[in-house]
């Protein structure tokens, strides 16, 4: 596969990427938890997810992508949430069609979080590290809970739980973790797709392991798994100005963009 260089073709990739992990993502749920009522609406050249109201993983990503929005397209996916009960986000690309933009604007959206997407080129790495490991099958409720409480930082819900296992069971994705003296101390995943692009996803540290170098070893171990397994790019996303974003940078990351989630409340 060869390497798309244009900043509209790159920032494509990446959407349509993020846009069928977030699918995944629901199709996963509904899965595991029939009752919860999650769904998927693709729309636009992105997809619309719903995992339940509040979810991090409730949102549309990669609108706008393949050309023009329309009132109607955006009708369609703020109907598929409120009748959801839920507020729309969406993740609005800073190369997306125009559209998409003057849109929300005249909608009333409201700019809530900002998030950097990396990319790099992937390499035949060998990688060792004795404290990272492939999760197996049975570990799926620690690494969800391991997930939750290094990224919520308290006690998990039953909620903020189930997302871990949502992501551990997505089809495509594989779970990875890195331990300290034989306790699970920091989690990641990896999915990859039929397209070539490997996402680093789901990274967490506990409070009581971070500066350890754990997350840098977890960005290695994947990479190297997702380029012996033919990908061609790997992405993340973080908060600007974060740990986690220089710990990509060091393992080879360079910001492609910078993107918006953009959001409406229940009308």
């Amino acid at each position: 596969m060869e390497l798309v260089t244009g900043y509209f073709s790159l920032a494509r990739q990446l959407e349509a990427a993020d846009a069928r992990n977030a699918a995944l993502s629901a199709e996963a749920q509904a899965r595991l938890k029939p009752e919860a009522g999650a769904a998927v609406l693709a729309i636009a050249g992105g997809s619309a997810a719903f995992a339940g109201v509040g979810s991090p993983l409730t949102h549309a990503i990669g609108v706008g992508m393949n050309g023009p929005v329309t009132e109607a397209d955006l009708d369609r996916i703020e109907s598929f949430y409120f009748e959801r009960g839920a507020q729309v986000n969406i993740d609005l690309c800073p190369l997306a069609d125009l559209s998409l933009a003057e849109l929300l604007a005249r909608r009333g959206y409201r700019c809530v979080e900002f998030n950097n997407v990396l990319v790099r080129r992937t390499a035949p790495l060998e990688f060792a590290d004795a404290r990272v490991r492939r999760a197996a099958p049975e570990d799926a409720a620690l690494w969800s809970r391991t997930l939750a409480e290094g990224f919520f930082e308290h006690e998990p819900t039953p909620a903020e739980l189930e997302i871990g296992l949502y992501l551990f069971h997505m089809h495509g994705s594989s779970a990875w973790f890195a331990r300290v003296d034989g306790v699970a101390a920091a989690g990641g995943a990896l999915t990859l797709g039929a397209d070539g692009v490997a996402t680093l996803c789901a990274d967490a540290t506990l409070k009581a392991h971070r500066g350890c170098g754990l997350q840098q070893a977890l960005i290695q171990a994947r990479l190297a798994d997702a380029a012996s397994r033919g990908a061609v790019l790997a992405t993340a996303a973080t908060m600007p100005g974060t740990v986690s974003q220089r710990n990509y940078e060091r393992c080879g990351f360079r910001v492609a963009y910078t993107k918006m989630n953009m959001q409406r409340d229940l009308s």
